[in-house]
């Protein structure tokens, strides 16, 4: 017998500095992907707040876990009775910099997983750790989506293949990817090659939604085990549905059994951003 289908969504916008506004938009989101069938809706990096400077603006902007944005999404998820994930400019202990976090949020409103950005974007002439707290080295927050377990990581982590193997090590096999992958020469080229290299070198799910243009290069979508591309969406805001298998998961370690093969683990090696 096949295993049950389970359809999530990337969700493509351009948030602002307004909070209130961007819930605007991911209700409007939110109710096109349900219906489309999805149960599950994943929002790009920064959904609670952007600008295109980095600076104390986000400071300003940032709110607590128990904030109304996360209260917000909330209700929205208790509403249309699905998971919500996006990124939110969370308070930190330090008065001049905020944490880049991501809430998971459940159809009966529950936090159920939360994931602060562990690698910086201090690259391509950026520099996010002047303003950014590093995450936490602390062990994966995972959660359940039907026959899936689901792991949480952001943008520049993309670049460092051991994020998601230590996901993949905590069980995971759909890994969601919010993100504000900035624009520029060969960045979207970079984006669909790693993204792509993430889930067949794994055998996993990738769902990445990342912002619209003008700063982002857009392009969500929906990667399955086999490095397949089976939704995306181009540069408009928009939601793009799949259909995800369990079975697909396990027919592709079947004939890639890379996991299984491996001789190296994931360790850290204790080291953060100053």
């Amino acid at each position: 017998m096949s295993s049950p289908e389970s359809a999530i969504a990337v969700a493509q916008f351009a948030p602002v500095a307004d909070p209130g506004e961007n819930l605007v938009t991911i209700r409007t989101l939110t109710e096109r992907a349900v219906a489309r069938g999805a149960s599950l809706v994943v929002f790009p990096e920064y959904s609670s707040y952007f600008e295109p400077d980095l600076g104390r603006g986000y400071v300003d902007a940032a709110q607590p876990l128990d904030g109304p944005f996360v209260a917000g999404l909330a209700a929205l998820a208790i509403e249309f009775q699905v998971h919500i994930v996006a990124g939110l400019v969370e308070t930190s202990a330090e008065a001049d910099r905020f944490s880049n976090t991501l809430v998971a949020i459940g159809p009966d409103g529950a936090l159920v997983a939360k994931y602060r950005k562990m690698h910086l974007y201090d690259a391509f002439g950026s520099r996010e750790s002047d303003w950014v707290v590093p995450g936490p080295l602390d062990a994966p927050e995972t959660f359940a989506f039907g026959a899936f377990t689901v792991g949480l990581q952001t943008c520049y982590d993309a670049r460092f293949p051991e994020v998601t193997r230590r996901l993949v090590d905590a069980g995971a096999d759909l890994v969601l990817l919010p993100s504000e992958w900035v624009r520029g020469p060969l960045k979207e080229h970079h984006w669909r090659t790693l993204l792509t290299a993430r889930a067949i070198e794994n055998t996993i799910y990738i769902a990445a939604a990342d912002q619209a243009p003008p700063t982002g290069v857009g392009n969500s979508m929906v990667i399955d085990p086999m490095g397949v591309e089976i939704a995306t969406i181009g540069e408009t805001t928009d939601v793009a549905v799949a259909w995800l298998s369990k079975d697909r998961v396990t027919h592709s370690r079947e004939i890639n059994p890379a996991l299984r093969l491996r001789r190296f683990g994931v360790a850290s090696n204790g080291v953060s951003l100053p």
